[in-house]
């Protein structure tokens, strides 16, 4: 396959493009879809023929002895993270959203507050609302045009009513890949406070070239209170099989997280397992670098031209295919620059202030699609703020 081929998504079910007239006003039928993080490529053909072998033997009974997928996984984070986990440490969850849930539930009580870096992404919020948990939104600064941490600020927030921190990395939406002096800085802001860490490393493997992500596991003395996402789902485009893992190395953790999976009966689907499995292999791994290649390439196409709009900046994508730009130097009210953008350029992205705290004046692009899309995007966009240049 090539990521150049345009697959048409619409009437296929995908949240992506048939939601996107009833959220934002925009027809599938001639606008672009840069809202959902999924992207518009087919996963690589070892994932495939793996589903294929599935259609071919005809039976869908339960799923049994999953030892080979939990290798997978294991192979994988050594492989291409330098990362030794324990098989037996790794639960699968319905995606992450749902090991969110599931991490609220076994490590927080209702009222508990949650701490989130804000802005980030916008389930996290969502899901702690829902459950009755508050949320602690600490907004990071930008300097240099980068998200950055600043400790004394956070800790001066904190009011001792918190007991987890959502930690996302590398970040969505700002695309920032955090060095590993920053992830020990917020191991430590957790210890102080006595939060459990959960850290979701969904796009881990979505870096671009000359970034390098590191896993908070790997960072020292935060073991006993770690708890690890990460999903095949965002590299593969495998979403919709709705499969993720919580990893956790801490067994006080590990057993709270296992009761809380026991009372609510919870197991994967078969799809999401032989996925996966197939997926973490050599034959995945070449995928992966290639796509890295081609976003890079429709990064650098993004960046140029926003960047070319008066008042418009692009913050430098690290990492994942979610470009973060903000438009608060055009000047506009946030309406005005989602009319632009929904009604004349027939783009559909996501609004930065359902991100929380800081995103008010930004909006996040999806820009796993092919380059021909990309390109055309770009153009609507330079037109519906022609007036500026």
């Amino acid at each position: 396959m090539s990521f150049d081929d345009i697959i048409d998504r619409r009437g296929t079910h995908s949240a992506k493009w048939d939601k996107m007239h009833d959220i934002y006003g925009v027809s599938p039928d001639d606008g672009l879809a840069m809202w959902v993080a999924d992207m518009d490529f087919r996963p690589p053909q070892v994932v495939r023929d793996a589903l294929a072998g599935m259609l071919d033997h005809g039976v869908f009974g339960y799923y049994g002895d999953d030892a080979g997928y939990r290798e997978s996984i294991r192979w994988w984070m050594e492989t291409r993270h330098d990362w030794d986990i324990d098989p037996a440490h790794i639960f699968t969850t319905h995606g992450l959203v749902n090991g969110t849930a599931l991490c609220l539930d076994a490590f927080t009580k209702p009222g508990d507050a949650v701490v989130l870096f804000t802005p980030v992404y916008h389930a996290f919020a969502r899901v702690i609302r829902a459950s009755g948990r508050e949320v602690r939104e600490l907004e990071m600064p930008i300097v240099d045009g980068r998200y950055t941490l600043d400790f004394e600020a956070f800790d001066a927030q904190m009011t001792g009513a918190e007991t987890l921190l959502m930690w996302c990395s590398p970040h969505n939406p700002g695309g920032r890949v955090w060095s590993r002096d920053e992830q020990a800085a917020v191991a430590d802001f957790a210890r102080r406070h006595e939060l459990t860490l959960v850290s979701d490393e969904i796009h881990h493997d979505l870096t671009m070239p000359g970034q390098t992500h590191v896993p908070m596991a790997l960072i020292e003395g935060v073991a006993d209170r770690l708890v690890t996402m990460t999903a095949s789902s965002k590299t593969f485009n495998l979403a919709g099989g709705h499969t993720g893992n919580v990893i956790i190395a801490d067994p006080d953790l590990r057993k709270r997280f296992a009761g809380r999976m026991a009372a609510l009966g919870l197991s994967p689907n078969s799809f999401g397992l032989v996925m996966t499995e197939a997926a973490y292999s050599p034959e995945g791994a070449a995928w992966v670098d290639d796509l890295t290649a081609y976003l890079d390439g429709n990064r650098q196409l993004l960046d140029a031209a926003t960047n070319a709009i008066p008042g418009v900046r692009s913050m430098p994508l690290e990492a994942t295919y979610l470009s973060w730009v903000d438009f608060s130097g055009t000047g506009m009210e946030p309406a005005e620059v989602h009319r632009r953008i929904q009604k004349d350029a027939k783009i559909a992205a996501s609004h930065g202030d359902t991100f929380g705290k800081g995103g008010e004046t930004f909006m996040r692009f999806n820009i796993g699609l092919p380059r021909a899309q990309i390109v055309e995007a770009l153009e609507r966009l330079q037109r519906a703020f022609a007036d500026l240049q």
